[in-house]
């Protein structure tokens, strides 16, 4: 029965990614695969439970929506194209280092937005539409920001989950834990930065002398043209409209923590300040809004939602099997704690669930292997998030597809190879 089980899963994994490839329609392919696996393994309502959960996330539909909603009211003012008549001379001026420079300013945000599909609603509507223009294709932009700039930088932010988690289970303060993996963190994030642009050469991604009809095409790609003249004199207040949220959330995680402020509220002050900035009609702007908010559900949201039931079917089937396996691999705990966690979250678009499970049953026993607790707990929890970084099912992947119109597999040809470069040298220094 396991061994028809597997069978299964391995067919429909396979049958996924050649729809994927094949560019049939993402959500329909997702949750046939996911409720195929859940019910040749007798346990349908995983399926169905997770659809539910996926629906109601409070999280994502927050950020995904609200950046949303606030990115359709940027480009019903105009503030958009503001902010990229404002900037696109000194940038171009940058030439094909302007990739590495927006790769670092996401990697700035993800330690205040710490989760990738939060940081990835907040910069991807700015940064994907400024690479564009300056000569980038939308894939190689999109997978910057989330291969390059959120590879490790979340982790050091002391409110992720997996620091809080390794550091009780080692006895240490969140903050030794962090200062303890800093040198790796800051060391891959950079690596991951350098090794995108890498990509980009290799992919023949950049185009210094693209013409105004190819930007506007790859800018339609992404429902972000339609304002092909810039003005001229660009109005400073309206240019810095669409980074004012990312800029109150920076703020507000390193000096006002305590007002706890959302994705969601910093869209909405961003939605007020282009109103009285911009002293466009309320009722536009706010019809706008809620219908950018609409779209984010349905276009952005329902990937997610239709992945979340793919997954559940692998849960219900071999991953589950799989993951008991790397809890008693103790002998071979590093290779175990490395391409384990990054294989699941290959497949299942999250490498969350593979780590903690991982460090729970095996990280406590790291001295029995000769490693300590903090690098094996580390070890898993990046590897994780390795693995998530370059699978088609990443909501924060999915995303930034959306955003810059592009399918989630031409993020991916060009993550994935960074994302095992960086598994083998996280590896060699653990």
């Amino acid at each position: 029965m396991q061994t028809f089980t597997t069978i299964v899963a391995i067919v429909a994994v396979i049958g996924v990614i050649w729809g994927l490839i094949k560019r049939y329609e993402t959500r329909l392919v997702l949750i046939t695969g996911g409720l195929v696996m859940a019910f040749l393994s007798f346990k349908p309502m995983i399926a169905f439970h997770q659809f539910d959960k996926s629906m109601t996330n409070p999280n994502l539909i927050i950020a995904i929506c609200s950046a949303m909603g606030f990115a359709a009211v940027v480009k019903l003012t105009g503030c958009d194209t503001h902010l990229v008549s404002l900037l696109t001379k000194p940038l171009k001026k940058l030439g094909l280092f302007l990739l590495p420079a927006c790769g670092l300013v996401t990697a700035v945000v993800a330690v205040a937005l710490p989760s990738t599909a939060g940081c990835s609603a907040a910069v991807a509507p700015t940064l994907i539409p400024i690479l564009v223009r300056a000569g980038f294709k939308p894939a190689i932009a999109a997978a910057m920001i989330i291969g390059g700039g959120i590879a490790t930088s979340p982790f050091l932010n002391p409110g992720v989950s997996h620091n809080a988690f390794i550091a009780k289970m080692a006895g240490m303060d969140v903050m030794q834990l962090i200062a303890f993996s800093a040198p790796r963190t800051v060391g891959l994030g950079i690596l991951a930065i350098i090794l995108m642009t890498v990509v980009c050469v290799v992919y023949k991604d950049y185009n210094k002398n693209q013409t105004e009809e190819e930007m506007e095409a790859n800018l339609a790609l992404g429902g972000t043209a339609g304002n092909a003249s810039l003005p001229e004199h660009p109005n400073v207040l309206k240019a810095i409209a669409p980074l004012l949220p990312v800029v109150i959330l920076v703020v507000a995680s390193i000096w006002f923590k305590d007002l706890k402020v959302s994705v969601g509220t910093a869209m909405l002050l961003g939605t007020i300040y282009v109103f009285l900035v911009t002293r466009a009609n309320p009722a536009e702007i706010s019809k706008k809004f809620f219908d950018g908010m609409g779209e984010g559900y349905a276009k952005i949201m329902g990937i997610i939602i239709a992945a979340g039931v793919f997954a559940s079917g692998l849960t219900a089937g071999v991953v589950g099997d799989l993951v008991e396996f790397l809890k008693h691999a103790q002998s071979v705990a590093k290779l175990g704690g490395s391409v384990g966690p990054f294989l699941l979250g290959l497949i299942t678009g999250s490498g969350d669930a593979a780590a903690f499970a991982f460090n729970e049953a095996v990280t406590p026993h790291a001295a029995e292997f000769g490693m300590s607790i903090p690098s094996l707990g580390v070890l898993a929890a990046f590897a994780g998030a390795f693995g998530r970084q370059a699978s088609p099912l990443c909501g924060g992947l999915i995303l930034v597809a959306g955003i810059a119109g592009v399918n989630p597999m031409d993020i991916v040809r060009r993550t994935a190879p960074v994302m095992v470069i960086l598994l083998v040298c996280l590896y060699i220094v653990s």
